[in-house]
């Protein structure tokens, strides 16, 4: 579609609107991929003028407020604005250059800067350069993941201080909204414990929607959440688990590699040892292929044969397989990628892990999903484009021993 190679020109934009009532579900979806790229292009121009205006103005608070009405925004939007401004015009480049190219949008590229803000000039650089290949076209949560991956091994040690530092200003907070009801929170969390007590609280809710309960789950899981926090029981207590993916060596301390804990993301090396050594702490050995860090095999005393399996394939994919979804696998369904009645078996092989939201979306007309013998997960959707999701590996690919690291 010729009318797409430049959206932010006035009369393309009218031919455009003009023809858009008549597009089929390609074209309708292709116009919206470069709707999105002009956008960004458009937000790296916006960046571009405020990391100027606040050149000018020698980075006075000042330039917030400044911001914060001309762009119609609350202020600390308008402060995180220039914020990222600033560092997207000094220390990543690459990160501006993809906003550049229409592959990344401005609300990813202040993930990056967010996450790169405590490092020094050099070091945000060197980040800058290694997620060029890795966040074009990605969500804002991938984008996100990977960012703070990158920022935590390169600077271990004050990763580490940068956890610290966030987890002591944890706070509880409380807004109230129009109509007879606010909303509680508690910021800043340590994140292992934020985890079990959803997963609790969760589990509660589950156990309580039984056929005569109207309520829905969201529902459910706002009045468990309440009625613990007044003393109640929440509908019964339940051990609750957090899955922390961590290298041998570093829970040993003799590396500082970034471990992941389910549904969250990168951890430093240092607060992962804290939760990891924890007094109610399971250890659970998980043997990987040495090159490519995928999981080959779950460690256990004795198991029924259904359960084992089960637990693999959640421990395997750590996360529901459809590419930006985030829901821990302890959480989804266990699905056949081939239906069972078309063929499929129940094995490893076969089996993927997909939250409810995406086990339905896979049985709507249209979408398909195929898994690979190496694992990866195909899904195409109804327009035909096509999305690859693989398990993360649980360390880096590592060379065979007769070869050297790379440098």
């Amino acid at each position: 579609m010729a009318l797409l190679e430049n959206l932010t020109d006035p009369a393309v934009l009218a031919s455009v609107n003009d023809v858009v009532d008549s597009l089929d579900d390609k074209d309708s979806v292709a116009l919206a991929e470069a709707a999105s790229a002009g956008i960004a292009r458009l937000e790296a121009v916006r960046f571009r003028a405020v990391a100027q205006l606040n050149r000018h103005r020698d980075g006075a608070r000042s330039v917030t407020q400044e911001v914060a009405f001309a762009l119609s925004v609350v202020d600390n939007h308008a402060g995180a604005l220039v914020a990222a401004a600033e560092a997207l015009t000094s220390r990543l480049p690459r990160t501006l250059g993809l906003m550049d190219q229409g592959k990344l949008g401005g609300f990813g590229a202040m993930k990056v800067a967010t996450a790169t803000s405590w490092l020094s000039d050099d070091d945000a650089r060197a980040v800058d350069a290694v997620l060029e290949d890795r966040i074009a076209d990605k969500n804002p949560d991938q984008v996100r993941k990977a960012a703070n991956h990158a920022a935590n091994t390169i600077d271990p040690e004050g990763a580490d201080r940068r956890a610290s530092r966030d987890r002591d200003g944890r706070r509880l907070t409380l807004r109230h909204g129009e109509t007879g009801v606010a909303s509680i929170e508690v910021e800043d969390a340590p994140v292992e414990k934020a985890a079990a007590a959803y997963q609790r609280i969760d589990r509660a809710a589950r156990a309580l929607k039984t056929g005569g309960e109207a309520r829905t789950l969201d529902q459910l899981r706002a009045d468990v959440a309440l009625d613990l926090l007044l003393g109640g029981q929440g509908g019964g207590s339940e051990r609750s688990e957090v899955f922390l993916y961590m290298d041998l060596f570093t829970y040993l301390g003799l590396n500082d590699e970034p471990a992941e804990l389910a549904g969250h993301g990168s951890l430093p090396a240092g607060l992962a040892r804290h939760i990891a050594t924890g007094p109610n702490t399971v250890l659970r050995r998980i043997v990987t292929d040495p090159l490519s860090g995928q999981v080959l095999d779950l460690g256990r005393d004795r198991y029924r044969p259904t359960a084992g399996l089960d637990e693999f394939v959640r421990v395997r994919d750590r996360e529901c397989r459809r590419p930006g979804c985030h829901r821990p696998a302890q959480a989804c369904d266990i699905d056949h990628s081939l239906p069972w009645q078309h063929g499929g078996h129940t094995n490893a092989d076969e089996l993927v892990d997909l939250c409810r939201r995406d086990h339905r979306l896979k049985d709507e007309p249209g979408w398909t999903y195929r898994l690979a013998p190496d694992g990866t997960l195909t899904i195409t959707t109804p327009t035909g484009q096509t999305h690859d999701s693989t398990p993360p590996p649980l360390h880096p690919p590592r060379p065979p021993a007769d070869e050297p690291p790379p440098f």
